[in-house]
């Protein structure tokens, strides 16, 4: 008793001397991430390392940085505010790709290296840089009053090229001469320009497509008239926008798509025939290796099949080297890789119900499947043709956590390249020989190393231990590490969980404690992992010091575990979600330590629509509720994500009935809290405000938090601090007071 009576009194005492995590640290710097670096490359010569970091001062504005293989030695190559005076302006069109790229930040966000491996290129403030190795400084290459965007450098280095005025532009960087490419764009007809659901959906944030030798460019005319015309208000602190945005609703038209191929000399244009019917996506586009044939990958309307076209230039024939179908849909994906010296390439298939590597020639012949079994690819990261390896990340150890592999090209044992016990991402040198290997864990955030292609640590490039100096570590006394687990559904599923205990439950298990759930719940993502969860995951930890029990599942449609286990979602969003989200509700009743009537559940996106249907179809299971930019109706949301899991509303209406949040908004038993951006573009504040009318047609009472002037990220670091707040109270005043 005397011993147990002492660790009891050790654990009071460090729980005392603990630094409290506050929201407010949580968004401050220096940040508590340890400010590991961002967007790391290894330059094409092999010789140094590249990559984005924050300011001390401030982790969002960047910097660009290198590391000297070499000789070992860290420099900052161009520091943001030397180069750009005042506050940063960008075009409505930048900033809207930027949303759509998840890019967070100020300064310098993104950089290019030339494919020599002898310049550089980034832009910064809504101007374009060039450093060419060897010089001082960065050449400003764009000064002029309209808004570029999506600038690249060409393959050989000697243009960049852009987007002006709904235009494609190259200029050659050492004569200064600019040539429009095309001039017909304006009003409804962009060129080279990747449409709404192309970025938004598709993955896609490009319309144009340098050859190899950099003679030619490929690009898409893109023809937004057919595309419904909506009326939103962008509501801010002191005015109010009324925009007008093409935004082409489930079962309503699309855009017209064409391709184009242009010799940047000549001038001679060819139009590549898409086929007859109109009424179908241009997913992606790669040139082989010998630029005079160019792939594009064409997709059906309802996304339930695919082919992978070819189109060559000197004979004006096109192929069809490969389709791919599904009942359900097909999966857009990356992994298209042109082996040149074999006259073959490398195609990711989810054919066998799980995503694996297959090896076909350029005819569209397969000549082998290179990884098989219950797992999935996640991509390919590099090929090594000389020493005959191909490289990727996947699943094969575990669903949680992505390791680097590799695999013979003809095909063989597959061997596991880094270590497990954290999640990994990697960026290979352009012979394959070395890599940046970035990993975290659920309990500490990113640390990046440079390894040899055997896995074999060659240096730190930023160890980012926590150790006493470190940002994060006056709050490890009070840390609290999840435990993961599995849970096994009535009908068999096993479904991935995270679970966050306070001390206080651990030290007295019959000590009741309120639970939030985390969720998302949506496709093609993932959220039970062990990796570090940035300002989420430290919010996570601020809830676990008030007491509370944190919890997120992993239902079926979500990803990283197989056709089969998205599939369940087709054509009934909102069932097997919210039945698989109980299910874990379920299993947290069984635990002595959670109060079965004190449960609340969050989420932001496709994880705010999981929040209202798992508040109206299983309001005896939740107490309280947060959503946040909930999708209310499919009907409202775009055509590419929604027909893709739905069908068209004009044949399936039905269904798009069934998976609406309004049929069950009658049922809502705990208390809610709804916010939303009220300048978002992706998730129209339609959806909420329509919510908000029927809520209060039906004399029930909840809550909002709506932030003017913000899109659906809901950026910033006053505004994170508010929103993070809002939530804690509100959980605060509904589970615990």
């Amino acid at each position: 008793m005397k011993k147990a009576l002492l660790i009891g009194a050790a654990m009071l005492s460090t729980a005392l001397n603990a630094e409290t995590l506050t929201i407010e640290r949580i968004f401050s710097s220096p940040s508590l991430d340890g400010n590991a670096p961002r967007s790391l490359k290894v330059s094409p010569d092999g010789q140094r390392v590249t990559f984005l970091k924050g300011k001390q001062t401030d982790y969002e504005r960047l910097d660009l940085w290198e590391y000297h293989i070499e000789s070992g030695q860290t420099r900052m190559l161009f520091d943001s505010n030397d180069l750009q005076s005042g506050e940063e302006v960008l075009s409505d069109e930048e900033k809207a790709r930027r949303e759509r790229m998840r890019l967070s930040g100020s300064g310098i966000v993104s950089y290019q290296w030339s494919d020599d491996g002898k310049a550089l290129l980034f832009p910064l403030g809504g101007d374009v840089f060039y450093h060419k190795l060897g010089e001082k400084g960065a050449k400003q290459l764009l000064d002029t009053d309209a808004f570029e965007t999506d600038i690249k450098l060409s393959p050989k280095g000697n243009y960049i090229s852009f987007i002006r005025d709904q235009n494609l532009y190259v200029k050659h960087i050492e004569s200064g001469k600019e040539t429009a490419i095309t001039k017909e764009g304006g009003d409804n007809i962009k060129f080279g320009m990747a449409e709404f659901v192309a970025q938004e959906e598709m993955g896609r944030m490009t319309g144009y497509w340098w050859s190899p030798d950099e003679t030619k460019i490929a690009f898409t005319k893109v023809d937004e008239s057919p595309v419904d015309v909506i009326t939103r208000s962008e509501i801010y602190a002191d005015d109010i926008k009324l925009i007008e945005q093409k935004y082409p609703k489930a079962g309503t038209p699309n855009v017209l798509v064409e391709l184009a191929i242009q010799d940047i000399n000549s001038g001679d244009r060819t139009w590549v025939d898409l086929g007859k019917d109109k009424d179908i996506y241009f997913a992606r586009g790669k040139w082989m290796p010998n630029s005079t044939t160019f792939t594009y990958q064409w997709q059906t309307r309802d996304q339930q099949t695919l082919e992978l076209r070819a189109f060559d230039l000197n004979s004006k024939k096109e192929n069809i080297l490969l389709t791919e179908t599904s009942d359900t849909w097909v999966n857009l994906h990356n992994d298209l890789y042109f082996l040149k010296e074999k006259g073959q390439f490398i195609w990711a298939s989810e054919r066998d119900g799980f995503k694996h590597l297959y090896l076909f020639d350029n005819s569209g012949k397969l000549v082998k499947q290179l990884t098989k079994g219950d797992w999935v690819v996640d991509s390919v990261e590099a090929i090594d043709t000389a020493n005959n390896r191909l490289y990727f990340s996947g699943r094969k150890d575990t669903p949680l956590e992505s390791h680097v592999y590799s695999v013979p090209l003809d095909g063989g044992e597959i061997s596991r390249i880094t270590e497990l016990g954290a999640y990994h991402s990697a960026a290979f040198s352009k012979d394959a020989s070395i890599f940046i290997d970035r990993f975290s864990t659920i309990n500490s955030p990113a640390q990046v190393s440079l390894n040899s292609a055997t896995g074999q640590r060659i240096t730190w490039l930023e160890e980012n231990k926590v150790e006493e100096g470190h940002p994060l570590h006056a709050y490890m006394d009070s840390w609290t590490a999840p435990e993961f687990g599995d849970i096994t559904t009535k009908d068999g599923a096993t479904l991935k969980y995270r679970i966050y205990t306070p001390d206080s439950a651990k030290q007295n298990p019959k000590q009741k404690h309120p639970v939030i759930v985390y969720l998302y719940g949506g496709p093609h993502a993932q959220v039970v992992t062990n990796s570090w969860a940035g300002n989420r995951g430290l919010l996570f930890q601020h809830w676990v010091d008030q007491g509370y029990v944190v919890f997120t599942l992993d239902n079926r449609g979500s990803n990283y575990r197989g056709k089969g286990f998205e599939d369940p979602i087709y054509k009934k969003m909102g069932f097997i979600e919210v039945d698989d989200q109980v299910a874990g509700v379920e299993f947290l009743r069984t635990l002595p330590f959670v109060d079965a009537e004190r449960i609340g559940v969050h989420g932001h996106s496709y994880g705010g629509y999981m929040t209202l249907m798992t508040m109206f179809k299983a309001g005896d299971y939740f107490a309280a509720g947060v959503s946040g930019a909930p999708v209310t109706d499919w009907r409202l949301y775009d055509t590419h994500y929604t027909e893709r899991y739905m069908g068209n509303p004009n044949t399936d209406d039905d269904a798009y009935t069934a998976s609406s949040v309004f049929p069950y908004a009658k049922d809502l038993k705990g208390d809610l809290l709804i916010y939303h951006g009220m300048a978002d573009d992706n998730v129209l504040f339609t959806h909420s405000t329509m919510l908000y009318k029927h809520l209060q047609d039906l004399a029930i009472p909840f809550e909002t938090m709506d932030y003017p002037g913000k899109k659906h990220s809901i950026r910033g670091k006053q505004t994170g601090i508010h929103l993070y707040k809002t939530i804690t109270n509100f959980f605060n005043r509904n589970l615990k007071d």
